[in-house]
């Protein structure tokens, strides 16, 4: 079995905020009589069954081997005194520092945990807030000069074909070959002033000036509109649920922030 991600990290500053737990489990092996702790192979059978393996004995002697060669690995970094020395000391106390960040971030989620009510009230607002009542189907054509916008609407104005000018001249490779088709969506989707453009065409009509965004000039023409269809919030649930922990953290951060002593 190779060394996963997950095993790299359990090193010896992990070690150490488990040994209070383990210390009188019996150890999974002796190196050099550093017990390896069983809380250890815990840890990381406990990952590996999140990423979808077994717990098998096969993968629990495989994990208890890594184990023991990191730990041989280990104590041969300290020997030479490799901890001491300045980017490693460095890094196993920003190791150590994550982990801790992790646990507290486990631990505030645990205590914090939003009501059914809050979550649907955060899914209301947000739904109502950030993406209107309406979604488009625009079609886009994506110039780097205004002058060559120009052209190209008056050529289509004289009867030249939005799709076929859309595959010859526009910039938007993930648009281009679709005849600058982008898809039903509301129009905060798009980048201002694209939005506010669309919105003030009908079905079937194109701008009669180009549209300046940070990607170029864009001509635009709407397609169709029609009521926008928000997911039901058992679908999106588990996105609102992170929202909304996510601004409580941050406020929880900041709260601590601004208690702390900072020179």
């Amino acid at each position: 079995m190779h060394l996963t991600k997950l095993l790299q990290l359990i090193v010896v500053c992990i070690s150490s905020l488990v040994a209070i737990t383990s210390i009188h489990a019996a150890p999974v092996a002796k190196v050099n009589g550093v017990p390896i702790p069983n809380s250890r192979i815990e840890l990381v059978m406990k990952g590996l069954a999140a990423q979808g393996q077994k717990d098998t004995p096969e993968t629990r002697k495989a994990v208890r081997e890594d184990l023991i060669k990191q730990e041989v690995l280990a104590q041969e970094a300290m020997k030479k005194g490799l901890d001491k020395t300045p980017d490693v000391a460095t890094q196993i106390q920003i190791t150590r520092q994550s982990v801790l960040i992790r646990a507290l971030q486990a631990n505030f989620i645990e205590g914090n945990k939003p009501s059914e009510s809050e979550l649907r009230n955060e899914y209301e607002a947000v739904s109502a807030a950030s993406m209107g009542d309406k979604e488009y189907n625009p079609r886009h054509i994506l110039v780097s000069t205004e002058n060559e916008a120009k052209d190209i609407i008056a050529r289509i104005n004289k009867g030249a074909k939005f799709e076929q000018m859309a595959k010859d001249k526009s910039t938007d490779d993930g648009s281009k070959n679709k005849g600058g088709e982008l898809g039903w969506s509301s129009a905060r989707s798009y980048a201002q002033p694209f939005a506010e453009a669309l919105v003030k065409l009908k079905k079937g009509e194109m701008t009669k000036q180009p549209v300046k965004t940070s990607f170029g000039w864009h001509i635009i023409r709407n397609d169709g509109i029609r009521p926008l269809k928000i997911p039901p919030f058992e679908e999106v649930k588990q996105k609102v649920l992170q929202r909304v922990l996510q601004r409580k953290f941050a406020a929880y951060l900041e709260e601590l922030r601004g208690k702390a002593k900072i020179e």
